[in-house]
C-alpha cells in the first residue's frame, strides 16, 4: 500500500498563515488537527492491508511509532477486527537504521551483495517492490513442510 500526504500538506503550508492570522485556529489546533487526519489515514490503510492480506496483527516501527496517540488509534482498529498491536518501545523507534541494517543481514545471510560502486539508495522505495529472497526459503520450507504432512 502506497501513501502520500503531499496535497494534504502542501493545503496547509499554503493556508495556514492566513488562517492563523485571521484567528481561525490557533497553531496548537492546525497541529492536532493535523495529526489526527494523517493518523486516521494511517489506521484506515493499514486497515485495508490487514483486510487485503488476511492478518490481525500489527507492529508498528519508525519513529511514528513512538506516537501514543497512533498507537492509540491503531490499538482501537486491531481491537475492532480481534487482532492485537504490538509498538516497539523508543529505543527501537527513533531510528530506522537498526532496521535496515538487520534487512542487510538477512540478505547478506541468504547471498545477495551488492559492490559498493553499485550502491544507490532511494528515498521513495515502495516496500511491496523488495524482492527479499530470505523470505521465499521460508515459504517453500513451510509449503515442504504441509506436503510431508499431507503423504
Amino acid at each position: 500500500m502506497d501513501v502520500s500526504f503531499s496535497g494534504l500538506l502542501s493545503y496547509i503550508e499554503a493556508t495556514a498563515v492566513e488562517k492563523l492570522q485571521n484567528n481561525e485556529c490557533t497553531p496548537a489546533d492546525l497541529c492536532y488537527s493535523l495529526q489526527e487526519t494523517v493518523f486516521a489515514m494511517l489506521v484506515e490503510i493499514t486497515e485495508r492491508a490487514m483486510a487485503h492480506c488476511d492478518k490481525k496483527d500489527v507492529l508498528i516501527v519508525g519513529g511514528v511509532g513512538c506516537n501514543e496517540r497512533l498507537q492509540e488509534m491503531m490499538r482501537v482498529m486491531c481491537s475492532e477486527r480481534s487482532g492485537r498491536l504490538f509498538a516497539t518501545d523508543d529505543r527501537y523507534c527513533i531510528d530506522n537504521g537498526a532496521m535496515i541494517a538487520y534487512t542487510g543481514l538477512l540478505a547478506y545471510a541468504h547471498g545477495a551483495t551488492t559492490p559498493l560502486e553499485e550502491s544507490t539508495f532511494t528515498q521513495r522505495f515502495r516496500t511491496d517492490e523488495v524482492h527479499a529472497i530470505w523470505r521465499e526459503k521460508e515459504e517453500l520450507s513451510n509449503t515442504n513442510g504441509l506436503l510431508e504432512g499431507s503423504t
